[in-house]
C-alpha cells in the first residue's frame, strides 16, 4: 500500500471508447444517434435544469429499454467489449509505472461489462475499479411493451430537442412499465457517484485526503474534480471538454498518456507544490533534459517522453486560469475529437 492514491476516470484518459455509445450504434438502428440525443438530454438535467437528485451518466440508464428491444444479453455487451477496446497510447506504460509507485483505481460511469474488459487487457485489478453495474439479462419488456418502446425511439429521433416528450418518456411512461423496477435501483457511478467512490477509496486505503490526485475528461469528473482540487490534492482534465476543465487546477492536452506519466511520477515522489512548480517550469524552459534532471523524472519515462515527442510537439501541461482557460479549451477539445472522433468527442 503506497501513501499515495492515483484515480482515472476510464473513457478519455485510459481509452478511446465510449463503450455505451458504441454498443448502441452497433446493436441499435440509428442507435448512435439516439445516444447522442440522449446524452444532450443528461447535460441538459445535470448541468442546466441541475434536477434535484440527478446523477449525471444517467444515458445509461436511458438508453437500456432500447437494448431490450435488440434482445441484448451480457454476453453481448461482454463480447463487444473484449473485441473493441481502443486505448490511449501508452496508457499501458502509465498503469505499468503506476503499480510500482502509487495505489491505482479506475472510476468509471462506464458498464461493469466493458470495465472488465479495459482491467484484463491492461491488467489492472478488476477489484480495483467502480462502474454501473447493469445486469441486462434481467430486463424485460413484453410484446405491447417493447412496440411502444420503439415508438418512443422513433418520436425521440424525429423530435431530438423536444425535452417536454423525453420528461414524459422516461419519467412517466417508462416507469408504469415492470423494466423500471430493476433500472431505478441501478447506481449510475458518474458526478456525485464518483465522489462517493473516492471517499471509499480513501476509507479503504487509510491515505490522507490531500494524498490523491483525479484524473478525467468529461461533465462525469467534475464533483471528483472539484472534490480533489478542494482537498488539496491533484486535479487534472484530460482533453477534457468544458466541464472538467472548469473545476480542475491542471490540464494536459496529450495524444499519449505519457503526459500524464510524468506528472504523476512527479506527485508520486514529491507534494503538490512540487508538481505546481515543475509545470511553470514547464512552460518556460528551453532545456527540457535539464528540467528533467533538475526533477528527478524516472530515467524510463524521461526516456519515453523524449521518445514519443521526438517528432511532435510536446504536450500541453498548463495551470487552469481564467486568462489562458479558452485557449486550453480550444486546443483541448481538438485533440479530444481528433484522437476519440468527433462523434464521442463531442459527447458531454
Amino acid at each position: 500500500m503506497f501513501e499515495k492514491s492515483f484515480i482515472t476516470d476510464c473513457e478519455g484518459p485510459l481509452t478511446l471508447n465510449d463503450n455505451a455509445f458504441e454498443i448502441s450504434a452497433h446493436f441499435i438502428e440509428n442507435g448512435g444517434e439516439l445516444f447522442k440525443i440522449l446524452s444532450l438530454y443528461d447535460d441538459y438535467l445535470a448541468d442546466v435544469v441541475k434536477k434535484e437528485n440527478y446523477k449525471v451518466g444517467n444515458t445509461l440508464k436511458f438508453i437500456l429499454p432500447f437494448f431490450v428491444c435488440e434482445n441484448l444479453k451480457n454476453n453481448d455487451l461482454v463480447d463487444f467489449s473484449r473485441n473493441n477496446i481502443y486505448a490511449v497510447r501508452d496508457s499501458k506504460f502509465l498503469l505499468s509505472y503506476l503499480k510500482k509507485a502509487m495505489n491505482i483505481y479506475i472510476v468509471s460511469t462506464s458498464y461493469g461489462q466493458y470495465i472488465k474488459a479495459v482491467c484484463d487487457y491492461m491488467d489492472v485489478p478488476f477489484k480495483n475499479t467502480f462502474y454501473t453495474n447493469v445486469d441486462v439479462d434481467a430486463l424485460k419488456l413484453n410484446d405491447d411493451e417493447i412496440k411502444k418502446v420503439n415508438e418512443f425511439k422513433d418520436l425521440i429521433l424525429k423530435n431530438p430537442d423536444d425535452y417536454e416528450l423525453f420528461e414524459d418518456i422516461f419519467y412517466n411512461q417508462i416507469p408504469e412499465m415492470e423494466i423500471y423496477e430493476k433500472i431505478k435501483e441501478i447506481n449510475v457511478v458518474g458526478g456525485e457517484g464518483k465522489k462517493l467512490a473516492i471517499d471509499e477509496i480513501i476509507k479503504r486505503d487509510n491515505i490522507d485526503i490531500d494524498n490523491m490526485l483525479y484524473i478525467g475528461d468529461s461533465i462525469t469528473d467534475v464533483q471528483p474534480l472539484a472534490f480533489a482540487r478542494r482537498n488539496n490534492g491533484i486535479s487534472i482534465s484530460f482533453n477534457g471538454n468544458e466541464y472538467p476543465l472548469k473545476v480542475a487546477e491542471i490540464a494536459i492536452v496529450s495524444p499519449s498518456a505519457v503526459a500524464t506519466t510524468l506528472i504523476a511520477n512527479i506527485y508520486a515522489e514529491n507534494d503538490k507544490n512540487n508538481v505546481l512548480n515543475f509545470i511553470e517550469d514547464y512552460n518556460s524552459f528551453d532545456d527540457f533534459e535539464k528540467l528533467f534532471d533538475d526533477y528527478n523524472v524516472d530515467l524510463d519515462i524521461k526516456e519515453k517522453f523524449f521518445n514519443v515527442f521526438e517528432n511532435e510537439d510536446y504536450p500541453l501541461i498548463q495551470i487552469v486560469s481564467e486568462e489562458n482557460f479558452d485557449s486550453i479549451l480550444k486546443v483541448s477539445k481538438e485533440m479530444r475529437n481528433n484522437i476519440r472522433g468527433q462523434d464521442i468527442g463531442e459527447l458531454g
